[in-house]
Parts: structure tokens; sequence; C-alpha cells
């Protein structure tokens, strides 16, 4: 018995001592800093750094976040869109951590205040003619420092051409992933997968 006792405890002590509570070794893939060594791009960071650490905002924690990010991950916004998506907060400041872009398809422009990393030539005529804005992101740190009567956007991720192509392959059943094909015509990827009388149709 005291034996079986004896072997009980080393088994729950070596359990024990193989688990990695303090993380020692996890090493954490967020960025601390950006890559890009604009000096401007630098200068925002050390703003909202010290904003992110002084104010008890978590807008100040998310700007500083999206400044860190690749250019992947900061898609553009239209303008469109961006009028879509403060229409119920046309008083408040969109703040974006990237690019806004003009939309052609768009006639009519509201009055609105934006905030952005970048302003395409267009879209800042085109705000600036409705008797709208444009601020940069260190005037809106001045004018709202803890990110009050602000709204944040951003664009879609998702909506580049890449993408498209990821997921499961090509062809394989319940798929809708875009293949890689040199065109689209009668000689193209016309069998198994692709018709119903060549194994299945997708």
């Amino acid at each position: 018995m005291r034996d079986i006792l004896m072997d009980a405890v080393a088994i729950a002590s070596y359990t024990r001592a193989g688990i990695d509570i303090a993380n020692k070794h996890a090493k954490s893939r967020n960025r601390t800093a950006p890559k890009s060594d604009n000096v401007y791009l630098l200068l925002l960071v050390k703003l909202f750094r010290f904003l992110a650490r002084r104010t008890n905002s978590n807008f100040n924690k998310v700007v500083l976040k999206r400044l860190y990010m690749s250019r992947i991950n900061r898609p553009p916004v239209s303008l469109s869109r961006l009028v879509a998506l403060t229409k119920n907060a046309s008083l408040k400041t969109a703040v974006v951590v990237g690019t806004i872009t003009d939309d052609e398809r768009m006639e009519v422009v509201p009055k609105m205040s934006v905030a952005a990393l970048h302003v395409s030539q267009g879209a800042r005529a085109r705000i600036l003619n409705a008797g709208g804005e444009v601020l940069t992101l260190d005037q809106l740190a001045l004018r709202a420092p803890t990110g009050s009567n602000c709204v944040l956007l951003r664009g879609q991720r998702t909506a580049r051409e890449a993408v498209k192509h990821f997921g499961s392959g090509p062809g394989t059943p319940g798929s809708s992933t875009k293949p890689y094909v040199r065109s689209k015509g009668r000689k193209f990827e016309r069998a198994r997968g692709r018709r119903a009388s060549r194994g299945y149709k997708n």
C-alpha cells in the first residue's frame, strides 16, 4: 500500500513539473512596433503610445495597434463606404488608420469630418468642397485625446483578389475557391468538378 502511494505521489509531481505555467517559452507574435522606418509614422506611434499609456482610453490602444499593422491589414476605405458607415454618426469624426480613397460612382458627398493616415487627392477635394474637414491623426490627438466624439472605421480585409484563391482546392466538392487559370474559356478547367457529366459539379 505504501509503495502504491509513493508511486501516485511521484506520478503527480512528474505531471505537475511538465506544465509550463509561466509560459516561459511562448513567444508573442503580436507586433510591438511597425516594420516601416517612415519617420512620420514613427512619430505618430510615439504620440499614441504615450496616449495609450497615460489615458484610460481603449480608442488610443486600438489606434496604436493599427499603426503597427502591415499595409495588407490596413485596407483602404472608399468615400461611399465611409458615408454608409457614418450614416447614423454624421456629427462624429470618422477615424481611419489607413487610406481614404475617392469613389467616382458617388455623385453627392455630404459634409463630414474625417481623420486618416492618408487621404487621396480626389477624396480630399470632394470632402473639402462639401464643407467638411480632413484631419491628420496628430491633429485628432490634440482635439480628442481620448477619442471622444469619434467613430473608428476600417476597410474590408478580405476584399483583395488574392483572398479569393485561399481555401480548399478549387474543384473539390463544396469549394468556392477561385482557381489560378490562364483564361476563362472552352479549353480551360472544364472537366472534373466543373460539369456533372465529368464526376460531379461543384
